[in-house]
């Protein structure tokens, strides 16, 4: 293409769904409008857009040739905006992934106020606790807890995460409150046990030992493949929890939940921002790392 007015074009009638009002945005004749998008369709080979009387629609190939018009517009704008003085507003998508706890507690209750302060600028939030493809999937950036395994991504730390040991007060009363790691044993204490995928060994009860770390097994009725639904089992008085600080901290402020072993609290989580090698880092991945890490940053060592 010799120019970015066809992507202009076809992005605007797209999001409009009319050639009439997307011409008068644009400041064009309609004609100009269809023709240009004609030519497009034309180039690529595809037939991008359903025409009919009433209203104009993305076809299939239309859906996903407009999602990446879209993301090479914003890159564009960014380029233009380079050297620009003051702030930028950010445009375009960004796709992320996160784990569920970091988006429903934290990040997802402070996003108004970055995206009102960029309305240009569309989130699409992947939470889930199960390790994506950047590459394959699509993603700009993932945030990840616990080590990087793949060397051919860019990890970016953002610091540890607190973990600490938890049970509700139901269970408490039920079993008494451990002072120590013999207590797990004597007083015949239980845990959640929280396993990736079904079939694996379940990890045990982590506490610090010396320098290092130990694993107590301790039993169990109940075993959870989802961070969440460990949480949830925790809260219905199941067994003892290790979890994240952040995800916790409103349970134990509410009572629900009530912390335990406090000078035995298991190992940090490093986390880090990934990124694959083969992406260059647009203004819109460094931004959102920057915004996200000082959401993050009171919940970190």
């Amino acid at each position: 293409m010799k120019n970015l007015e066809p992507l202009i074009v076809f992005a605007r009638v797209a999001e409009m769904k009319s050639f009439t009002q997307a011409a008068e945005s644009l400041g064009i004749q309609k004609g100009r409008a269809s023709m240009v998008v004609r030519e497009l369709e034309h180039e690529v080979g595809a037939t991008l857009l359903h025409r009919t009387t009433r209203t104009v629609q993305l076809t299939e190939d239309g859906r996903m040739f407009y999602s990446r018009a879209r993301d090479l517009l914003a890159e564009a704008d960014e380029l233009k905006l380079m050297f620009s003085s003051g702030g930028m507003s950010l445009r375009g998508r960004l796709r992320v992934d996160m784990p569920a706890v970091l988006a429903q507690s934290v990040v997802i209750p402070a996003l108004p106020q970055l995206l009102n302060a960029h309305p240009e600028f569309e989130l699409e939030l992947s939470s889930t606790d199960r390790r994506v493809d950047l590459v394959q999937e699509g993603f700009d950036c993932v945030v990840r807890l616990g080590p990087i395994v793949d060397e051919t991504l860019i990890a970016r730390p953002l610091g540890q995460l607190r973990m600490i040991n938890a049970a509700s007060s139901d269970y408490l009363k039920r079993f008494g409150v451990p002072r120590t790691i013999d207590d797990l044993l004597h007083q015949g204490h239980r845990m959640v046990h929280y396993i990736r995928n079904f079939g694996a060994k379940p990890d045990g009860w982590e506490y610090p030992s010396g320098d290092g770390y130990r694993s107590l097994m301790l039993p169990g009725t109940m075993t959870v493949n989802s961070v969440p639904a460990y949480h949830e089992a925790g809260l219905a008085g199941l067994g003892l929890i290790q979890g994240g600080y952040l995800a916790l901290l409103p349970h134990i402020k509410r009572g629900t939940l009530v912390e335990v072993l406090p000078d035995l609290r298991p190992r940090p989580l490093d986390a880090s921002f990934v990124v694959a090698h083969r992406r260059n880092l647009s203004q819109r991945v460094r931004a959102f790392m920057t915004w996200t890490e000082g959401v993050l940053k009171p919940y970190f060592d």
